[in-house]
């Protein structure tokens, strides 16, 4: 994966940095793994405005993601590298050996042929998945569940990876890509690799528009309005806003939200930076 610069030759594309699409192989989905989405511009079943910004964008198809790899010991094949719209990463379409169809996310490395499994006694190479007991220690792992059974919610956009760093009794310790170490069952499942399209950060729009494209909306600063739309705004000349605080009035950037009593607080052992 790498990204490409353009030639000036319109305001838009002077400073545009996009992807270059190489690792892809298909242009189209595939049909039965796709479900529609319904925007909402923002706007809850009575049509009143409840998130502010959102609106417009491309439309789009989602695509079904397989995030608890239950298909275990059969070996599927790598049929195709896609671009999915809904996540930074790229996506993989797996074919299995009795000929059922997933999409996965595909981690960095993953070719057309080549074969993934996953569950007890798989072998701890890019793309399979593997109980995190079985995971050796050091391995660069994504697509992590927090509760057995549950599906990866850990490490999952672009170019993100987690590292198993220890194991004791039913536990494993996991390194986050935040910075933070938590305890995780050994029974959870784990893909071995870290997650495609690793270059994701470097991209620059260019221009404004792409977010349009996207379904994000012009966002006001908070010290540019009146008083009587949020507490930042108001004031004799350029004003700075005292500190930043949400339209209602509650202190942000820097303020802790986390509930301190929260049940799984117990299996952080580091928190991050």
């Amino acid at each position: 994966m790498a990204v490409r610069k353009f030639n000036p030759i319109t305001p838009g594309q002077r400073f545009k940095v996009a992807g270059n699409f190489e690792e892809l192989t298909a242009s189209t989905p595939e049909k039965s793994l796709l479900a529609p989405i319904k925007k909402s511009g923002g706007r809850n079943g009575d049509g009143k405005m409840t998130i502010r910004y959102v609106g417009g964008g491309h439309k789009k198809m989602y695509r079904i993601i397989d995030f608890k790899r239950n298909k275990h010991e059969i070996p599927a094949i790598v049929k195709s590298i896609e671009y999915d719209p809904n996540r930074t990463a790229r996506i993989a379409l797996v074919v299995y050996k009795d000929g059922e169809k997933r999409y996965i996310i595909s981690p960095n490395g993953l070719k057309v042929g080549s074969t993934v499994v996953s569950g007890k006694g798989s072998a701890p190479e890019v793309g399979n998945a593997l109980f995190l007991s079985e995971i050796p220690l050091g391995t660069t792992i994504h697509n992590i569940e927090l509760r057995p059974g549950q599906g990866a919610n850990i490490a999952r956009s672009a170019g993100t990876y987690a590292q198993l760093a220890a194991r004791d009794g039913k536990y494993a310790t996991i390194k986050l890509p935040s910075g933070e170490t938590r305890m995780i069952l050994t029974t959870c499942l784990a893909t071995i690799g870290s997650v495609s399209n690793s270059d994701h950060n470097l991209e620059v729009s260019g221009k404004a528009g792409r977010s349009r494209w996207l379904g994000r909306r012009p966002r006001t600063r908070a010290v540019a309005m009146n008083p009587v739309d949020h507490p930042m705004g108001g004031g004799e000349g350029r004003a700075s806003g005292g500190h930043p605080r949400s339209r209602k009035g509650l202190k942000s950037k820097g303020l802790k939200t986390r509930y301190l009593k929260k049940m799984s607080n117990r299996y952080i052992v580091e928190k991050r930076k």
